[in-house]
């Protein structure tokens, strides 16, 4: 079958070998800018702004694959609006060439909310900003820690560190303003149970120091007040004084009878609960 070949001179075989080698690098040569589509540039269009379906579209019908790479997520823009493009708006690429879009996700991601608290007013903002949350309303009530955060709030209700929420989410802020210039008799709390004792504290711009629990309180809001301090009066009998912003510690008990007798000496007789004092 070879015969052909078989007889003809090495040389002859030789320069079959090399024109055929020729022929086939030419025709792949020829070929390779029909397969690479050499030389058809088309310039990217604009599609930033426009929402994904319409993107897709236009894209498709100029002969570029789409295909979505990643996603973002700002309050201010609908959703599914391409927010970047690459290759970038006007860039002149080959045909069939892959654009890859990054558009606004329709739903926000969820954001750990760290802890703000005892930081200043300036810097949870700045922190509020990089993580994406909105500054909401900041309020102030008397503390020490003047400018520091006390209270951090979403929706009305204290968030824990730790907490996930959606992105674009308002905190609100309660900071301290100080201490207030006006003193005043310092309130009797014993007899009260705890949370009747927390709101008048709160109504007076008071704070709540060291909680001490005396025995076993299933219920603290239920639990009586046993001894305050500062008490009402020096151990000389003179009323004492207290500013808005200053701290009061609290004993609590489940039972009434162990309230401190020499501080209920010291209440004006309208004021003392009803309890024997020995």
């Amino acid at each position: 079958m070879f015969d052909f070949i078989t007889k003809k001179s090495f040389g002859v075989n030789l320069l079959a070998a090399a024109l055929l080698g020729f022929l086939i690098i030419f025709i792949f040569f020829q070929t390779l800018n029909w397969l690479t589509n050499h030389g058809d540039y088309i310039k990217v269009p604009d599609i930033k702004g426009k929402k994904i379906e319409e993107a897709r579209k236009l894209l498709e019908a100029q002969g570029f694959e789409v295909e979505v790479q990643d996603s973002v997520f700002f309050d201010n823009v609908p959703p599914l609006t391409v927010m970047k493009q690459l290759p970038l708006p006007n860039e002149m690429v080959k045909v069939n060439r892959t654009v890859y879009l990054t558009i606004n996700r329709i739903q926000p991601p969820l954001v750990v909310v760290p802890n703000f608290m005892g930081q200043t007013f300036r810097s949870v903002e700045m922190q509020l900003r990089t993580l994406g949350f909105k500054l909401g309303d900041t309020t102030y009530k008397p503390d020490f820690a003047v400018g520091s955060v006390l209270e951090q709030l979403y929706k009305g209700q204290a968030v824990r560190p730790g907490t996930s929420i959606p992105m674009g989410s308002r905190i609100d802020l309660v900071l301290g303003s100080g201490l207030q210039q006006d003193e005043m008799p310092v309130p009797a709390l014993l007899g009260m149970t705890f949370g009747e004792a927390k709101i008048l504290l709160e109504q007076n711009g008071l704070l709540l120091g060291a909680l001490v629990l005396d025995g076993p309180v299933l219920d603290s809001a239920a639990a009586y007040v046993i001894r305050q301090h500062p008490a009402i009066k020096s151990p000389e009998g003179e009323t004492m004084l207290i500013r808005g912003g200053q701290l009061m510690d609290l004993w609590i008990s489940m039972d009434k009878e162990r309230m401190d007798t020499a501080q209920l000496r010291m209440m004006p007789p309208a004021e003392i609960p009803p309890v024997t004092i020995e």
